[in-house]
Parts: structure tokens; sequence; C-alpha cells
């Protein structure tokens, strides 16, 4: 399971290093795709797990087909570094928005996400707004 928020920055090569907590599972590398407005890091199981949910929605016709395509054809398969460095590809840079050099990494349960500090700014305030809602009102915890 991937938790926590670390702040880190590209290096010129646009490479950016893992937290400690997330190398291990990581360590025989992943893959690297475009995700809902930021990056999505997999493990290679995960990554399979998620490709065949997507794979399930085409066969139920709840997807479009160009939907894996674009998926596969835009994922990276990466592998950290002896410094626990991964490359972000310069397109997947470009989707993400971190030209800047500014990347949070977010832990999100079966994957980790790569975020624009400012997109990420925005997204953690959005989220903080409905788990406080989902608590008063669905009465969680």
């Amino acid at each position: 399971m991937f938790v926590g928020t670390f702040e880190h920055t590209l290096d010129d090569k646009g490479r950016v290093v893992l937290p400690t907590t997330f190398r291990s599972r990581l360590a025989e590398g992943g893959f690297l795709t475009p995700y809902e407005h930021c990056l999505a890091l997999w493990t290679p199981k995960e990554f399979e797990e998620f490709v065949e949910r997507l794979r399930q929605k085409l066969r139920n016709q709840e997807a479009a087909p160009n939907a894996l395509r674009v998926l596969l054809a835009n994922a990276a398969e990466i592998k950290p570094d002896g410094q626990g460095r991964i490359a972000i590809p310069p397109r997947l840079r470009t989707y993400g928005g971190l030209e800047g050099g500014n990347v949070v990494l977010a832990g999100s349960l079966d994957h980790i996400e790569l975020w624009n500090r400012d997109r990420w700014a925005e997204v953690s305030e959005e989220g903080e707004a409905s788990l406080a809602d989902a608590v008063a009102t669905l009465g969680i915890f």
C-alpha cells in the first residue's frame, strides 16, 4: 500500500528521487502512465491488474478501445537507479506539468501519483473538503 506525500525536485535530466518508503516495492521497476491530470507509477503487478480492469470495461462496452491504446502507448517502463531515482520521459513530464521541476509524490493505495505542486495544492484542498463533508454527513468515523 502506498501512502504519504513527499515533495521532490526533478534534476536536470528529468529524474526524481523516490521516497525511501516507496523504493522497496519498485526496486525491480514499474510502469509510469498518464492518469487524471497527473502521472501514475505502478508496480508491475498493480499495472497488470489496472490494465485488466480496463480491458474488462472494454469487454463490457463501458470504455472505448482508444482508452487502452492511449494508456499503453504513453506508458513508460521504469527502473530506479542505485540512488532511487527514476527518469520521467519528456512527453510524460509535459503531460504532468512537471517541467517546472517541483514534483509531489502522493501515495494512492495501489499506485503513486506524481503531481505538479500547484495542481496538487488544488486537488488536496478539494479532497480535504470532500473528506470533511463525508465525515460530517455520512457518519464515517
